[in-house]
C-alpha cells in the first residue's frame, strides 16, 4: 500500500497482510514517516497483520481499539496514541509484535492505554510515554497478561515528573535468564526535545505499580 488507510468506525482486515511501499516504504527510525492505518477517535482496527516495511504502523487520533493486530517487523513504532483528552482510552487486545529496534507502543497524547493478552519479542521498549514531546501530558498504562520474550530493554517507560503511572500484572518474561529487561523505568520528561534522563526503575508504589508475584520468569 502506498497511502494511509483512514479508519472511522470499525475495520476488519480478515487477517490479511499489509505493508508499505512508495512513501510508506520505510522500515527505519525516521520520525516523519506516515502510518499504514490512521484511526479516528473511537475507531477499531482488528484482524490485521502488518508486514515489512511497516512505516509508522498505526496512529490513533483519539480513543481506539486494536484487536488481534500483529506486527511482523516493527518500523518506527508499532502504534502511536495521540488523543488530547485526559479521558481518552486506548485498548490493545491480543495480537503481538516483534523486531522493534526502539518502541512498540508510543504514547504521545493524553489518556490511558491498556495492553492485554499481547505478545512481544526482540524489542526496545514495549511502552513509552513520550519523554520529550512539545506538549506533555499525564499518561497511564495498564499492562496485563502479556508475554515478553527477550532480548528487550524495558517493558514500560514513564515520566514520573508528569504523574505517569504503569500498572502491571500477569506478565511472563522468557529468554531473559540474566533479568536484563527492565520491567518499569522512570524518566524525567521534558518539552524541550532533549533526551530525557532515567531517574529510577522497579516498583515504587506510586508510578511503577506491581509486585513480585505480578512478574514471572520462565
Amino acid at each position: 500500500m502506498t497511502a494511509t488507510i483512514e479508519v472511522s468506525g470499525s475495520y476488519d482486515g480478515g487477517l490479511k497482510r499489509f505493508h508499505g511501499s512508495g512513501a510508506l516504504g520505510g522500515d527505519g527510525q525516521d520520525e516523519d514517516q506516515g502510518p499504514l492505518f490512521e484511526l479516528a477517535d473511537g475507531a477499531t482496527l482488528k484482524n490485521v497483520v502488518l508486514g515489512a516495511p511497516a512505516a509508522d504502523g498505526v496512529h490513533c487520533l483519539g480513543s481506539c481499539t486494536l484487536q488481534n493486530v500483529w506486527w511482523q517487523d516493527v518500523g518506527e513504532d508499532a502504534a502511536t496514541f495521540k488523543g488530547e483528552s485526559a479521558s481518552a482510552t486506548y485498548l490493545v487486545l491480543g495480537g503481538g509484535a516483534r523486531h522493534a529496534d526502539d518502541k512498540v507502543f508510543q504514547h504521545n497524547g493524553a489518556g490511558t492505554l491498556t495492553i492485554r493478552n499481547f505478545q512481544v519479542s526482540d524489542f526496545g521498549k514495549l511502552y513509552r510515554s513520550c519523554g520529550n514531546c512539545d506538549t506533555q501530558y499525564e499518561r497511564h498504562v495498564v499492562i496485563s497478561g502479556v508475554r515478553v520474550t527477550g532480548p528487550g530493554n524495558a517493558i514500560a517507560g514513564i515520566n514520573a515528573n508528569y504523574g505517569d503511572t504503569a500498572i502491571l500484572s500477569g506478565v511472563t518474561i522468557t529468554g531473559d535468564s540474566d533479568r536484563d529487561i527492565t520491567v518499569c523505568a522512570r524518566f524525567q520528561g521534558n518539552d524541550s526535545g532533549a533526551e530525557p534522563n532515567e531517574t529510577g526503575s522497579g516498583p515504587d508504589g506510586t508510578h511503577c505499580r506491581y509486585g513480585v508475584s505480578d512478574i514471572t520468569y520462565l
